[in-house]
Parts: structure tokens; C-alpha cells; sequence
């Protein structure tokens, strides 16, 4: 959840990754020839015998009928990094693009502003009224850090339709929180370490120590642990919880995912935004193995020099959540959209691009996958 979060490390492209053991008994013995592994793991679930491929591919968003927006100007305020981060920001640009052709928007009512790093708190709530001086409705503002500036602005002007990745405002009408269990694509994630890992020794970077990363870093291990009971999982944190560069740093990134591999982790997933791409590097560096967060990311341009070392990506499909919103908008139907966008509404998933999962992996996740949905598991979304 940015979404993630992303020496010779191009800032061009900002980007996530993030990333498992053992059977502590009443489990089979793990068979290597899933791919390779060496953990011993628990009785898997059995393979639903049909699955929703569109949420294991990553490539399909939410359908519905033909809306006509044709009379609406929509705003896009984004995160650090804005457009063209390969993640977080990204997949919010890639459903603003598809709702405005959808719902028939002219390009000239679309406006996007982005967001610097640590910038005040003033500088984000400017940036939402001059969005919503300007006409512009709906708005989506991208991340948990225009909650505040949207405690101020919303109120202001009780007629613009605001929508809020990755938050809530309470009290606030106006605002329509778009979250996401991001827990459940990690805990996803978290299998496949397990099955991937040839030491039964996995790793986490997160980075920044704040309750949205710790919903990745809780799906992951409980993942990982349902798979391989015995596994060992390596947490790091790039900043506190007051120091937001841990989203925007490689170098630190490429150190803090060396200090995982350093102590075992031959499977790292990090949510950290553009300082995933250092996390990418560290891993092809010392030839082990990553799992890609937010976006499919193996798929991404800025990272087709180490995309090699993806083995999955777990999917935060904010592209869906604000393609919904905009046509729900154009509908004047707010009401229509999901409380969370979870497994269930293919608001999260996986994606398993590179060739890597076989067909006996791909059936257990599918299981696993099954029993979230169905309620059999309930993913933690704290660690």
C-alpha cells in the first residue's frame, strides 16, 4: 500500500518491491519440485476448481456499462513522485487515463498536479483548492498524505466530489475513502517466497515505519508462515515513521535490502516505493530473488535491466479503484463502489509475469487465494 511504496539507480522510473521457512509439524514435507525450494510446508489448500485469472494477470480493470462524463472536469492530485514512478502513482494515472476515454472526457477538463518531497502541509491543501477553484470535479487526491489537507479543503467546498486513495476523512460527506486490504495481496506474496526461497530465509523492506506499510509487512509474514510454519523472515524499515525519503531513496534502498541478503534473506519484498528500485539492484547484485509490489512489475520499462529477479508481484489495483470512481462519479452513484477493494472485487491480487510459477504454485495461491475470499483466512493487517 505506494505501493507499493521505490550507484548507477535511475530515478526515472520510481518503483516498489517488497518480499519466507518450515512445517512445524502435522504438514507434509515440502516437495523441491514446485521450484526448488528448501523449506518444508504445511498442507497446502486445495485448487478451486475455477479461478478469476483476471486477478492473477493484473491485466483486466472493473467493466460496466458506458457512462457519458463528457460534461465533467476531473483533477488528479498525485503523490511524490508523480507520474511515471512505475507503481504506486502510476497505476492511478493508468485508470485516470482509462476512465477519461471511457466516460468520454475531452483531455482539456483533465488536470494533474504532483506532490514534492516533504513538502508542507499548506502546499498540498493549495494544491486541492486551486484543483477545485478551478472547476474541477471530481478530484482524486493519491495517498494517505492529503488526509489532513482534506480535513481543511473538503469542507470548503461541500459540492466537489473528492476521492481519497489510501484514507478516510471522518465527518468529511464530500470525501469518498478508495482503500484497499493491501494485506491480502501480501500475504500472497508471502507464499511464493516460501515456495521460492532456497534457504527457508525471506526478507521485508519497508519503507517508512507507518501503519499502511505495516499491513504489507503483516500479509507477507502470515503468508510466508502459512505456507512454511518455520520460516524465517528478516524486517527492515529504510526511515521512522516522521521521515517520508524512505519512499524516494535507492541508495538507501540497495544498503538496507544488502543488511536482509546479508543476514540470509534470499527473497526480498519491499514496499517502498521508488526505493524499491535500490532494492531490485541489491538483489541482482548478489543473485537472489524478488517479489514485485503494487504494479506487475516485472512489465515495468524502467526495470527491464533487473527484471530477471521478479518472481511475482503483488497487486494494489489503484488503477481500479479510481477508474470506479470517476465513472461512479459520471453516474452521480458513489454509493456503488466498494467499502475496501479486496481480493473479492479484484481490488488486490497477484501477478505472475516472468515464467517463473509453475502450474503446481499457481494452484496454491489459487487456494489460498479461495479461502481469503471464501473467509477461511482471515489476513492480519497489522503485524
Amino acid at each position: 500500500m505506494r505501493g507499493t511504496a521505490v550507484a548507477a539507480i535511475a530515478l526515472t522510473g520510481l518503483m516498489v518491491v517488497s518480499a519466507c521457512v518450515k512445517d512445524s509439524g502435522g504438514g507434509s514435507t515440502g516437495s523441491t519440485d514446485v521450484a526448488g525450494a528448501g523449506c518444508e510446508f504445511a498442507t497446502p489448500p486445495a485448487s478451486p476448481a475455477t479461478s478469476n485469472t483476471g486477478a492473477t494477470d493484473g491485466e483486466k480493470a472493473a467493466e460496466g456499462e458506458e457512462v457519458d462524463g463528457s460534461a465533467l472536469k476531473i483533477g488528479l492530485a498525485y503523490d511524490i513522485g508523480g507520474r511515471g514512478d512505475a507503481s504506486f502513482n502510476d497505476l492511478a494515472a493508468a485508470g485516470f487515463d482509462r476512465a477519461i476515454r471511457d466516460a468520454k472526457v475531452e483531455k482539456e477538463n483533465t488536470r494533474e498536479l504532483s506532490a514534492a518531497p516533504n513538502e508542507d502541509e499548506s502546499v498540498k491543501q493549495s494544491r486541492l483548492r486551486q484543483l477545485a477553484r478551478e472547476g474541477f470535479n471530481p478530484i482524486v487526491a493519491v495517498g494517505f498524505a492529503y488526509t489532513e489537507s482534506l480535513k481543511v479543503v473538503a469542507p470548503e467546498f461541500p459540492d466537489v466530489r473528492f476521492g481519497l486513495v489510501d484514507s478516510a476523512v471522518e465527518g468529511a460527506a464530500n470525501v469518498t475513502p478508495l482503500v484497499f486490504a493491501e494485506q491480502e495481496g501480501a500475504f500472497l506474496a508471502g507464499v511464493v517466497a516460501a515456495y521460492q526461497s532456497r534457504k527457508c530465509h525471506v526478507g521485508f523492506v519497508g519503507g517508512v515505519d507507518i501503519p499502511l506499510i505495516h499491513k504489507f509487512e503483516a500479509g507477507y509474514v502470515q503468508g510466508a508462515k502459512a505456507a512454511a510454519p518455520k520460516i524465517v523472515v528478516e524486517k527492515k524499515y529504510i526511515t521512522p515513521a516522521t521521515d517520508f525519503t524512505g519512499f524516494q531513496d535507492p541508495a538507501k534502498g540497495l544498503e538496507t535490502a544488502k543488511g536482509l541478503i546479508d543476514k540470509g534473506a534470499d527473497v526480498l519484498y519491499p514496499a517502498a516505493g521508488a526505493s524499491g528500485i535500490g532494492v531490485f539492484s541489491a538483489v541482482r547484485q548478489a543473485g537472489v530473488l524478488a517479489i514485485g509490489c503494487d504494479a506487475d512489475q516485472y512489465h515495468q520499462p524502467a526495470l527491464a535491466d533487473t527484471r530477471d529477479v521478479i518472481v511475482a508481484s503483488s497487486l494494489k489495483r489503484v488503477d481500479v479503484a479510481v477508474y470506479d470512481f470517476v465513472r461512479a462519479a459520471a453516474r452521480n452513484d458513489l454509493t456503488s463502489l466498494p467499502k475496501v477493494f479486496d481480493l473479492k472485487v479484484n481490488g488486490v491480487g497477484y501477478a505472475t509475469s516472468g515464467g517463473r510459477i509453475d502450474a503446481k504454485l499457481q494452484g496454491i495461491l489459487e487456494g489460498f487465494k479461495a479461502l481469503i475470499i471464501e473467509g477461511g483466512i482471515k489476513v492480519a493487517d497489522k503485524p
